[in-house]
């Protein structure tokens, strides 16, 4: 509440009366309401806020140690103890790390992105360098991390709402165009996991991670409510494979925001969690019912009636499917599109309204905002979503058949980006060779 009263520009410490969580649950007895109502009348009548915006901005901090290693360690503790960690090591952000960093940025180092909900702190191109300073990234990775905190800044993706709520969505990060293997960024085995040859994604989505608590006010029980935190530290950041999009196939950025291939662009959703999906079939199936069977079984997964796409079901979407390049080929060979992929997996994940009935799910839809989406009870069996249109369908992972990954959405919106790049951005991929090794694909172990 401190951080959604701060977001709308009121003081931080304005009048509250707390209650414990067992007053909003189902049957609860209110009569502890009426007993502090003094509280109320004393808020509303006499409160004034001791609150006092420091001036001049934040100033700089020393440490100082015996050692490099104390120094550091003794760095680490100043900001755990100031609740701006993450619980593991960070590299400090001193002053020429951060210029370093935004050597990586098209924009002026005090350009505005906009406010970071919901505590509304003030987002700027050096917030996120100082992020991505700490986070452990490179200057070359900070396009991609300025075009994702500008897609989260939309007003329509109620990213106030997201960090809040006790569902714990995280963004989603795609890429899509040549960026993507520039900054080594993963398309392939491991890419929503950590990879020491392809580190970008890491420190990105530990960076926007950061920025989501450090700016954002989301510590876990005061500034967000999630319950479990899903994948909290990294958030997830990877590519699209283009390279090995089958002919006629086209990149997810040109399908679902209309960018030109080979467009350098990010495309950002919310989800709650990631399922495996073991999609091959287990003897000599025929590469028809190999992939029939694989749909049906991915489908399967996405019906279920627990509403985590309810958010984003006029215009958002239920979440991503992710297939591996030999599927995809797989499924062009057959004549599968994208759109024919959509189609499919949209109709066959519809769920039946007795199920919806019997898992309590019409209430959920019936005190949906969206009227639409109330009006969706009409429909039997029920969609996940509006359109199949609104499901994410991408190629990548590693070339092997047995499985598909199906990230469920917590989304009202699929935003997409440009990324923007300075023109010393080829200089800054050089240094990134000198410093890390070879990064082309040749060089790869």
């Amino acid at each position: 509440m401190k951080n959604a009263v701060s977001g709308l520009g009121l003081a931080p410490d304005a009048a509250m009366v707390t209650f414990p969580i067992d007053m909003f649950l189902p049957g609860s007895d209110l009569s502890a309401i009426t007993a502090r109502k003094k509280e109320f009348y004393n808020g509303l009548t006499k409160w004034q806020s001791g609150f006092e915006q420091a001036a001049g901005g934040s100033k700089m901090l020393s440490v100082e140690g015996a050692s490099y290693e104390d120094a550091l360690q003794k760095a680490n503790n100043l900001l755990l103890t100031n609740l701006w960690g993450d619980g593991l090591p960070v590299w400090p952000a001193t002053r020429e790390r951060v210029d370093w960093m935004l050597r990586g940025s098209a924009l002026p180092r005090d350009q505005v992105l906009g406010k970071f909900p919901p505590r509304g702190g003030v987002t700027t191109v050096e917030t996120c360098a100082i992020a991505l300073a700490m986070a452990g990234g490179r200057p070359e990775y900070l396009p991609v991390l300025i075009a994702a905190v500008e897609a989260c800044l939309a007003p329509e993706f109620l990213f106030d709402q997201l960090q809040a709520t006790s569902g714990g969505p995280f963004p989603v990060v795609i890429v899509n165009g040549p960026i993507a293997k520039d900054i080594r960024l993963n398309s392939g085995f491991g890419c929503l996991g950590p990879d020491p040859q392809r580190p970008a994604g890491a420190s990105i989505g530990r960076a926007l991670r950061l920025m989501q608590q450090n700016v954002g006010g989301a510590l876990p029980g005061i500034g967000t409510m999630a319950i479990y935190g899903a994948m909290r530290y990294t958030n997830a950041v990877f590519a699209e494979d283009e390279a090995s999009l089958p002919e006629g196939w086209q990149p997810h950025g040109t399908r679902r925001h209309g960018y030109a291939p080979g467009t350098n662009s990010v495309s950002v959703f919310f989800a709650s969690g990631v399922t495996n999906i073991r999609r091959r079939g287990a003897k000599k199936e025929t590469p028809e019912q190999d992939i029939t069977q694989g749909l049906y079984r991915m489908a399967d997964f996405m019906r279920t009636p627990n509403f985590a796409a309810l958010a984003g079901w006029e215009k958002g979407t239920p979440g991503a499917m992710l297939i591996s390049p030999v599927v995809a080929g797989m499924m062009a060979k057959l004549g599968w599109t994208p759109a024919k992929l959509q189609d499919f997996l949209w109709e066959h994940s519809k769920i039946p309204m007795e199920m919806i009935k019997r898992a309590g799910g019409r209430a959920w839809i019936e005190i949906d905002a969206n009227p639409k989406a109330r009006a969706s009870l009409e429909l039997d069996p029920w969609p996940i979503a509006m359109k199949p249109e609104n499901l994410v369908f991408l190629v990548a992972g590693g070339d092997h058949p047995t499985h598909s990954q199906w990230l469920q959405g917590h989304s009202p919106a699929v935003i997409g980006k440009l990324v923007r790049t300075p023109e010393s951005f080829d200089r800054l991929l050089a240094e990134s060779d000198r410093d890390l090794g070879c990064g082309s694909e040749e060089c790869r172990i």
